[in-house]
C-alpha cells in the first residue's frame, strides 16, 4: 500500500504512527496514515481490519509510571 522509500511501518508495526499522513482533517479529529491507519485526536485508532485501539488517556499513562 506504501509507495513511499523507505516504506511506512504497516499497520500491524509497534511504530505504526510513524507511517506518513495521506489526510489530515483537524476540524474533523481525524488523520489518515498511508498504511491505513485512522488516528483520531483523542489517539484512539481504527486499524484497516476494523480493530479499534483505545485511547491512551492521561490516566493510564500516569498508572503505568507508578
Amino acid at each position: 500500500m506504501c509507495a513511499h522509500n523507505p516504506p511506512c511501518p504497516t499497520a500491524e508495526a509497534p511504530d505504526r504512527e510513524a507511517a506518513r499522513l495521506c489526510a489530515h482533517r483537524p476540524e474533523q479529529g481525524w488523520s489518515l496514515l498511508c498504511n491505513g491507519v485512522f488516528l483520531f485526536e483523542d489517539t484512539g485508532e481504527l486499524l484497516p481490519d476494523g480493530r479499534i485501539v483505545p485511547p491512551l488517556r492521561s490516566l493510564d499513562l500516569a498508572r503505568a509510571a507508578a
